[in-house]
């Protein structure tokens, strides 16, 4: 199972942000997209930063309560991000996971580009299905 690679099971399509997004538009993207959180990215793709569901329920509750909605994405973001390499095994990034409080990971190259991101949720469905595929060969 430690042959298992981040970029065999990571999402090549995450859904992404840009720094002078809206709140009120990264909102729609990830409840359009169903995750929890994405990549801020640049004009080059580069990871700048990751936007949780966290991040923009706080400016949310403030903009409701101020009656304002003018907050950005790169006001809110957090710019410290945990990123992995699409080489990583499975095993080693689920052990980091056992850890560390990111539920998504953003997938980056060695220069730091987007390649996709990967969940706990892809973690263990990867490694459920080498449990399963090793039954079935002891079976």
């Amino acid at each position: 199972m430690e042959s298992l690679k981040v970029s065999d099971y990571m999402n090549p399509r995450p859904v992404t942000f840009k720094l002078d997004m809206t709140v009120a538009e990264a909102v729609e993207r990830l409840l359009q997209g169903h995750q929890t959180g994405g990549p801020v990215i640049n004009e080059q793709r580069k990871l700048v930063g990751f936007l949780s569901e966290q991040d923009c329920l706080t400016k949310m509750l403030e903009s409701s309560y101020y009656r304002e909605q003018v907050a950005r994405v790169a006001e809110i973001m957090q710019s410290e991000v945990l990123s992995i390499k699409p080489y990583m095994s499975i095993i080693e990034l689920g052990q980091q996971m056992l850890h560390e409080k990111p539920k998504v990971y953003p997938v980056v190259d060695d220069d730091g580009y987007l390649l996709g991101s990967i969940t706990r949720s892809q973690v263990l469905h990867a490694m459920d299905i080498q449990l399963h595929d090793g039954y079935k060969r002891a079976g």
